[in-house]
Formats: structure tokens, sequence, C-alpha cells
């Protein structure tokens, strides 16, 4: 057994029944509408020939029409024309080759072009990358700047003399692409990531002139878009005028309205950061003088204040109360112990003048029954005397004993 024919080595399909099924199989798929741009246009005497690309892939069609058909279209076709073709793919046995016959052509108009743009402008916007939160910062001073514009351009002119003429120092790092047409994105992309992979590089420029929506498509191409938002060097865009915003302006770190404002955008002006330097000099110097001006006189205020003028007069205020205070105490007490020394004499006079010694001097004396062991006690009634009684009379002088007859009964 050899098996199914074409499923072994023993047993295998010769080329034309290949190529018949092969053409078969694409005769099946009928007549197509294709969108692309024309990278290349060949007339003959009968038949033109074209080459289809896709402007988001590298990827194209070989395309063959009628001559009248390119004399007829509704615009002049040229390499990076945008046209959308009615055409019917065929496959030719013969060579083995693969080519869409088409019939009509038709050009991709501003309006279907602006609303592809809007409708890719709000897919990118979904997806986030117009997210302000996501834009890289520019640095302030770069060392160097990659620029991508076309070759002997006026963009690259006005980018590199601006930048130049504002910082002298600062370095540039040219990439020259096609900057419209067919090749301009592939081109384009390859600038970039080559330059966003160059270390040396704090920033990339895509730079262009103005021109209308179909030269500018390429900016707003989906590929373009996302390799600028995938790239970790900040990039701006100055693509164009003031007017035109395609949407690499919209993902790009920064937009520039022109190449001229990116210049002035990404490098500082040397004149004027002197300029700026100096004024803070100034104005530093300024604030300093008036700090020191304050300084001094609050430290004047201060010194001129009682407290810190005169800082013992406070003291001697108190001091004089003191003193004050004290020689008042000292007076009062003075006459606290003068009044009261006056009031103990005159205690002492009267306890004198009341005393038994001063009775005793007046003639009087105290008589005092001796009872012996007991002691004496003051004779007060003649019982306290009988006769015999032991008798001891004190006088001023001193004092005598005697002995009592008893009472006198004559008195």
């Amino acid at each position: 057994m050899t098996g199914e024919q074409g499923k072994s080595a023993d047993n295998p399909w010769p080329v034309r029944a290949v190529a018949t099924r092969v053409a078969k199989y694409i005769d099946r798929l009928g007549m197509v509408w294709i969108e692309g741009q024309l990278t290349e246009l060949k007339l003959r005497q009968t038949t033109a020939w074209m080459v289809l690309r896709d402007p988001a892939a590298d990827m194209s069609l070989s395309v063959s029409c009628p001559r009248d058909l390119v004399a007829n279209a509704p615009v002049a076709l040229t390499e990076g024309t945008q046209v959308i073709v009615l055409g019917k793919p065929q496959f030719y046995t013969r060579n083995g080759s693969f080519s869409l016959r088409i019939s009509e052509i038709r050009a991709v108009g501003i309006g279907e072009l602006l609303a592809r743009i809007e409708r890719l402008r709000r897919l990118l916007d979904a997806e986030g990358l117009f997210d302000s939160r996501l834009k890289r910062p520019i640095p302030f001073l770069p060392r160097t700047v990659g620029l991508i514009t076309g070759r002997a351009s006026a963009a690259e002119h006005d980018v590199v003399t601006v930048a130049t003429n504002r910082w002298p120092a600062v370095r540039f790092v040219v990439r020259n692409t096609v900057v419209q047409g067919p090749n301009a994105v592939p081109q384009i992309v390859e600038a970039l990531r080559g330059l966003d992979r160059d270390d040396a590089v704090d920033v990339i420029v895509l730079a262009r002139g103005g021109g209308s929506v179909e030269d500018l498509l390429p900016f707003s191409d989906e590929t373009l878009c996302r390799e600028i938002a995938a790239c970790t060097t900040p990039v701006v865009s100055a693509v164009g005028h003031e007017p035109d915003n395609p949407l690499s302006d919209l993902v790009a770190d920064l937009r520039a309205a022109t190449p001229t404002d990116a210049a002035k955008r990404i490098v500082p002006d040397a004149a004027a950061e002197q300029a700026f330097v100096a004024d803070l000099r100034r104005r530093s110097a300024r604030a300093l003088r008036n700090w020191v001006s304050r300084e001094q006189h609050q430290l004047t205020q201060l010194r001129s204040r009682p407290v810190l003028a005169q800082p013992l007069q406070t003291l001697e205020v108190r001091a004089a109360e003191v003193h004050r205070a004290r020689s008042a105490a000292r007076r009062d007490v003075t006459r606290l112990v003068a009044v009261e020394s006056e009031r103990v004499g005159h205690l002492s006079a009267r306890l004198t003048t009341l005393g038994p010694a001063a009775t005793l001097a007046r003639g009087y004396a105290v008589v005092q029954a001796v009872t012996g062991r007991d002691g004496a006690h003051v004779l007060r009634t003649t019982a306290d005397a009988p006769a015999g009684a032991q008798l001891r009379i004190r006088v001023a002088d001193g004092a005598v004993t005697a002995v009592s007859e008893g009472a006198d009964e004559a008195h």
C-alpha cells in the first residue's frame, strides 16, 4: 500500500496537480475590496503593474490592471497614494505566482481618512495610551537629543539651529528617514527603536514640517503610536504646524506646535538661564540684606527695652523695696519692744508696789505660826496662835521669833 496520493514520498503529487488545486482554492475567494498604499507603479502598453502595501505591516501584494484603469482613476496615482481596489486574486499555475487582478480603483477620501484616524484615536485612548500619568518628564538639560526627521529638511535645520543657539553644548544624534509615503512608518519605527536603545540619548524628537492629511498620515499610524508609547526614552512630537494634530502628538510625552517650538522646549536658553540666575542672586542678596536689617532692627529694639538697657534697675527697685520693708519691720519691732518694755516696767512697778516687801517696808509685819515639821503658816486668826505657840514675825529687814501668850481679851 502506498497510501493516499500526496501523503507519502512513495505516492507524490505532480506539480501541475498542486498548482491546479491551489488555483482552484484561490479562485473560490472571488472578488474582494482591499485597501493599501501604492509603492510601485509600472505602466506597460496595455497593462499596469503595481505593488499594494499594508501601511501598518511589512506585507504587500502584486497588483495588475488595464492601463486605462490607472489613467481614468479618480485621483492621480503615485507612490504613497492610499487607495481602495476591487480585485480578484489569481494564481498563475505556469510559474506559481500570485497576483491581484483589479477592476476598480477608488481613492480614500479625506473624510474617510479622518474617520479612521478618529476611530483609532478612540481605541488608543480607551487603552490608556494618552493618559497624562504615563507621560515621561522631559529632562531639564538633555546632553544628547535624538532627532528623527527627513534628510536635509527644514525641520532638521530648525531644530538643530535653534537648539544649538539656545544651548551650544547640546549634541544631536540624527536619524534621517522618509517622513511620508508607504515606507515612512517602517523607517521611523526602526529609527525610534535604535535611539531608544541608545543610553546616551536623553530625549527623542520626531520632527516634520506641515503638509496635507495624506502627507501626515504615517504619524497617525497605529504601529508608530504603539512604538512611541513603548519607548523608555521621553519622546517629543513636533509634526506639522499648530493646527495639525496627528495621533503621535497625543501619544508622545510632549507635543510641540512646530519643530522650532520643540527645540525651544527641549533645551533651555543659556542667556535666559544666566539672566535668571543673576536675578535669583540679586533677589537672594536683597532678601538676605533685608533679613539682616530686620534682625538688626529687632535687636536694637530689644536692646532699647528697659530690661536690657538697665538690667539691674528692677533689682535696684526691688532692693529698695526690701530695704524699706526691713526698715519698717525694724521700726515696728523696736516700737513694739519699747511699748512692751514700758508696759513691763509699769507692771513691775505695780507688782513692786503691791508686793509684800513694799508692805513690810511701810511698817507692816507678817506673823507665821511655826508648827514643827509641818513648817510655818501665816497667822490668820487668834485661834491659830494659842498660848505657848511658837511664832515667827517677818519685818522689812528680817524676821524674829516669839512665843504667843494667847489671845488678848481686852482688845
